[in-house]
């Protein structure tokens, strides 16, 4: 699997809040429509008020190299671009590992990846 974890930031809350706005129904046909997209959220940071917190799931190199290609991927830059962002930040990680953060019972886990 692979994560991507991004920041967007705009000159004030009115442009992050224009960007939500355009790219909402992008958003849902990526997840609903683009193979191998597992979670695919543009939303609104609740601590910054200009910035908004990008988080993508997805199952494979191939599902993420054809997003890259996709006019999904392609209108979700210009919706971006159009209002104007400031400053970004994005890193991506291969996930060879992953496990529920609570045990059957409820609990938070002692160890991990065992």
């Amino acid at each position: 699997m692979i994560i991507i974890s991004a920041i967007l930031e705009f000159a004030n809350e009115v442009d992050r809040d224009k960007v939500i706005d355009l790219t909402t129904e992008t958003q849902l046909a990526t997840r609903l429509e683009e193979p191998g997209c597992i979670s695919y959220c543009f939303a609104p940071d609740p601590a910054v008020f200009n910035r908004i917190q990008v988080y993508e799931l997805w199952e494979d190199e191939k599902s993420l190299a054809d997003h890259f290609k996709h006019k999904y991927y392609n209108d979700m830059k210009n919706f971006i671009h159009s209002v104007g962002v400031t400053n970004t930040e994005n890193q991506m990680y291969l996930i060879d590992k992953h496990e529920p953060v609570y045990s059957a019972e409820g609990n938070t886990r002692e160890t991990f990846f065992n």
